[in-house]
């Protein structure tokens, strides 16, 4: 059998509770964090809080499922079409990938089209294939298409055309 990425559905706010467990018991996991700045009146501080609420990512195998469902915090797996819901190994890389490059990201519901498939290079060190990411004058888009959902983020002023290089859109192809 091979192991395979799956969303953990959890309790509200227990995310980085279940997130601790599953590494306690040496469980690969996934919680993406997304840092967002708040400005108050005195200072402005960073603010961690986890992208997708309610979701945690395990890389496991199908039967190790019922063990997990009965930790503490976990109410149940994310079911597609009668089963469980797997993440394919490249939109996880590509969800790291985004969190660590991007800050104050936000989510919203995808419509997806699975026909198009897209490859952006940002700066040497940052190439991200999925189906489908675009880039408009200050904003990074990636589709994932296995969750439902868009990761959009601004590009901050130092990442900006003028200081570390221009994106580069290629390998559009759409399939039929």
């Amino acid at each position: 059998m091979q192991k395979n990425w799956y969303i953990i559905y959890t309790k509200p706010k227990c995310e980085k509770k279940v997130a601790a467990i599953l590494s306690k018991k040496k469980i690969e996991n996934f919680l993406p964090v997304n840092c967002k700045q708040i400005n108050s009146l005195r200072k402005n501080k960073l603010l961690y809080e986890p992208l997708f609420s309610s979701y945690v990512f395990a890389n496991i195998l199908e039967n190790e499922m019922e063990k997990i469902k009965l930790m503490d915090g976990v109410i149940n797996f994310v079911f597609w079409r009668g089963r469980p819901a797997i993440v394919p190994d490249n939109e996880i890389e590509a969800i790291r990938e985004f969190v660590a490059d991007y800050q104050d990201i936000r989510l919203e519901k995808s419509s997806v089209n699975l026909n198009e498939i897209v490859r952006v290079v940002d700066r040497p060190k940052y190439s991200v294939e999925g189906n489908l990411v675009t880039v408009k004058n200050t904003k990074v888009k990636l589709n994932l298409p296995s969750i439902g959902f868009n990761m959009i983020a601004e590009i901050i002023p130092e990442d900006s055309l003028n200081k570390k290089g221009a994106f580069l859109i290629s390998e559009l192809q759409l399939q039929s």
